[in-house]
């Protein structure tokens, strides 16, 4: 409440009546640097996704379902209210806004933080309640005494060996989208999409292998926006040897104010202030480098096979590691999670966890996203279920997976969840599709089962995940609505349905997969799945016979497939155990 305090007080200095802070950076990413975490730093509320809305009395947080449990606990006697989103009976953002936000009032928010479109939905707003915007101040910089600084890390090159493709390949195919669609500029913000792009990797936000940067691409120019202290000679040398020029990351308001011709940008990723220096005719799409990026080459399909398998190493590592310690030595949320970590650190080409690990045991599990503290931190029991979503960077791609391990006695109610998740997991892994389908499409295969039982989860069942960037990639995902990207071969995404029975348990089965080509007929072109993630399911968790016969058989080959991709890795103890945990059923 004190943040809130001297909040408004800056507030008042500056004639601003609400002031917004979001979850965001300049590039809309959707992890940030400890920089622009002032959304947390402000409200207490820690989780990934959440917008702060902070009036002269009063004070609103919207965060999404993944987070609702967490937020409820953290706002707690902060004065300020939870606002559930895609919830009935709380308003959007926008509708508070336009419901509250009154004639001659001033709203603000850094304008480099709040996308385009964010930005042209509340101009719309205030035009019709006729009330002022003010996106030029970062109100932090005057509250947040001890602000980290921006990150200064070294960037490297990704060696074409993963990545399957040059920057003046990549190029091209940006080129040739822009002379189609008749554009002389295109500017370019996302930090996955311009790692990619460029075939750069940093570390300037955890667990993302991103740097802070901009681009414009012109006909015969590639320009890369980058504190230059983070660009030694040899990576300097080799993006010049692909045609890219670099400059300092301050230059790009400067260089954006005089673009002129048809310039090409995706509102939902280029920040406000730069959409508002823009002078030239703005052309508005998806970024290109997004569809891109999450259709994998060959190379990058092959590399991805490899890190799995070296992750399923580590997990089976981890199985072996709780089953030997849980009962016998003190094992905890968090010294699991370390222990996990420690395990995929010592595989070849690791570059460290893809996410923080979210390890939860009995009801903490039923909060989606849970992060354990020091204060929180359960002792692992010979009891109950223990949920591990978990996942690794490699130089050969990411891995994103969740197991829920029975550490002992369950409750019938918890057997039953356990298989119906199992059952909606295998129902979307099977699935064989018409070419044009959407993850909207597939997403009752996954919830179908739950249904049936008055069951369902409130986040979506899979997402795109990149080839050693972010775990979280668009455009495809699998949800029940708001996506309408076609699934296609080489887009890789997970399949993650799960069951959150607030103060009991949380259960969840992740694995990763690739979309295929099956056949072709009269009747068109089908797709479907390949499961790259190889790890055990815990076969003490399932109520056999919830399963079909078609069920037991997927269930019964993927586990022969695990221990046949993983058994080479392994001792004899820990191959033992994994011929235990893959058993037929």
């Amino acid at each position: 409440m004190s943040k809130l305090k001297k909040l408004r007080e800056v507030m008042k200095k500056y004639n601003i009546n609400y002031y917004i802070i979001p979850s965001a950076d300049p590039h809309q990413s959707e992890y940030v640097a400890e920089y622009y975490r002032g959304r947390a730093e402000v409200s207490g509320f820690t989780g990934s996704a959440g917008t702060l809305l902070v009036g002269e009395k009063e004070a609103k947080l919207w965060t999404d379902g993944r987070y609702f449990i967490q937020a409820a606990e953290q706002l707690q006697g902060s004065g300020i209210d939870l606002m559930k989103m895609a919830t009935p009976g709380y308003d959007t953002i926008n509708q508070w806004v336009e419901k509250n936000i009154k004639e001659n009032k001033t709203l603000g928010f850094d304008g480099r933080c709040y996308s385009t479109n964010q930005y042209k939905d509340l101009l719309k707003i205030a035009e019709k309640n006729k009330f002022n915007i003010n996106m030029d101040k970062d109100l932090l910089e005057e509250i947040w005494n001890d602000r980290p600084s921006l990150p200064e890390d070294k960037i490297f090159v990704h060696d074409e060996k993963y990545c399957g493709k040059s920057v003046k390949e990549k190029l091209n195919e940006v080129r040739k989208y822009m002379k189609e669609n008749e554009v002389q500029n295109y500017l370019l913000t996302s930090l996955d999409d311009i790692a990619w792009l460029f075939n750069i990797r940093g570390n300037d936000i955890l667990f993302n292998p991103v740097a802070l940067s901009y681009a414009i691409i012109t006909e015969n120019e590639a320009k890369l926006y980058i504190s230059k202290t983070k660009v030694d000679a040899e990576v300097e040398a080799a993006l010049k040897a692909q045609e890219v020029i670099i400059y300092d990351y301050s230059e790009i308001e400067e260089h954006v104010k005089h673009l002129n011709g048809n310039t090409l940008i995706d509102p939902a990723k280029v920040n406000a202030k730069l959409y508002s220096l823009l002078s030239c005719t703005i052309i508005e799409k998806l970024n290109v480098t997004t569809k891109l990026k999450a259709i994998k080459n060959e190379i990058e399909i092959a590399n991805f096979e490899n890190a799995h398998i070296k992750d399923g190493v580590a997990m089976v590592k981890f199985i072996k590691y709780l089953k030997d310690n849980i009962g016998k030595e003190k094992v905890t949320e968090i010294s699991a999670s370390k222990k996990l970590s420690e395990l995929r650190s010592q595989g070849e080409l690791a570059k460290g966890d893809s996410f923080g690990t979210i390890a939860g045991y009995k009801e903490h599990a039923a909060m989606m996203h849970y992060s354990a503290t020091p204060k929180s931190d359960y002792e692992l029991k010979s009891q109950g279920l223990f949920l591990v979503d978990s996942g690794g960077q490699y130089l050969d791609g990411t891995t994103d997976i969740t197991r829920t391990f029975v550490l002992g006695d369950i409750t019938e109610e918890e057997k039953r969840d356990f298989t119906l998740v199992l059952k909606g997991h295998i129902n979307l892994a099977k699935a064989k599709f018409l070419k044009g389908s959407t993850g909207c499409n597939l997403d009752i295969l996954a919830r179908g089962p739950l249904w049936q039982y008055g069951l369902d989860y409130k986040c979506g069942t899979g997402h795109g995940v990149g080839f050693f960037l972010n775990v979280h990639e668009g455009p495809q995902g699998i949800r029940p609505n708001g996506n309408t990207v076609p699934l296609e071969p080489g887009m890789i995404l997970t399949n993650e349905p799960g069951v959150y029975k607030e103060g009991k348990f949380g259960i969840r089965t992740e694995n990763v997969m690739v979309v295929v080509k099956d056949e072709s007929n009269e009747c068109g072109e089908f797709y479907k799945f390949d499961t790259i993630s190889y790890c055990p399911i815990d076969l003490n968790g399932i109520k056999v016979e919830l399963l079909n016969e078609d069920e037991k058989k997927w269930l019964n080959n993927y586990h022969k497939k695990v221990y046949n991709k993983l058994s080479p890795y392994l001792n004899s103890e820990e191959k033992e155990l994994l011929k235990r945990e893959t058993r037929e059923i």
